[in-house]
């Protein structure tokens, strides 16, 4: 079941007064201006995913607390069968499903991701997002067109890209049809060297 916006927006107010955060330090963690930081707290605004998981990194929760307002309980392992994962409909159209959910204290976010095909994008530059943490995507389907600070790459079926998700990137369906791929955000472990 996709998690309400309106009460995503309340847990996100919640945590923020918790930690007595101003709307513009709040906004600031996760990059973005109070205005627009504001809209997304109201509930006026769907969440891109990369807004919800700085927000769950900069109030020190499991990015499943803000969608479910439910704690990830299990240690040892945990099994998602297929099409049972979280789902997450982010980022105009792009399908998240979160595949670990119900694991306690994750290194790693691993999401099967449906990048929708739109023609209209294909002659536009790639929008770009950055997020702490590093990232691993393996396409299963389609064609992904990956931007990364100003170097692109065409990833068929089988092709993967490994990369630092602090800096620049982005990436779209490209070939005519959606790409499907499992993408894997690791976290950064607080001593992460300093990037180049």
């Amino acid at each position: 079941m996709e998690p309400k916006i309106s009460e995503i927006a309340q847990r996100i107010r919640e945590l923020r007064s918790i930690l007595n955060l101003s709307v513009e330090e709040a906004a600031a963690a996760v990059g973005i201006s109070a205005e627009e930081y504001k809209n997304y707290e109201s509930g006026e605004s769907d969440f891109p995913f990369t807004f919800l998981y700085k927000c769950a990194e900069r109030f020190g929760v499991d990015m499943v607390e803000l969608l479910t307002g439910e704690n990830p309980r299990l240690t040892g392992y945990t099994v998602v069968r297929g099409g049972q994962g979280l789902p997450i409909k982010r980022r105009e159209g792009f399908e998240y499903s979160l595949l670990a959910h119900s694991f306690k204290n994750k290194t790693a976010e691993p999401f099967l991701v449906r990048a929708p095909y739109r023609q209209s994008e294909q002659s536009k530059p790639v929008e770009m997002n950055v997020h702490e943490g590093q990232e691993f995507d393996y396409v299963l389907e389609g064609c992904m067109r990956f931007v990364f600070e100003g170097h692109e790459e065409l990833l068929m079926p089988g092709d993967s890209v490994y990369f630092d998700s602090g800096r620049e990137h982005g990436m779209i369906a490209t070939g005519g049809k959606d790409c499907l791929f499992l993408a894997i955000v690791m976290k950064n472990d607080g001593d992460t060297a300093a990037k180049n």
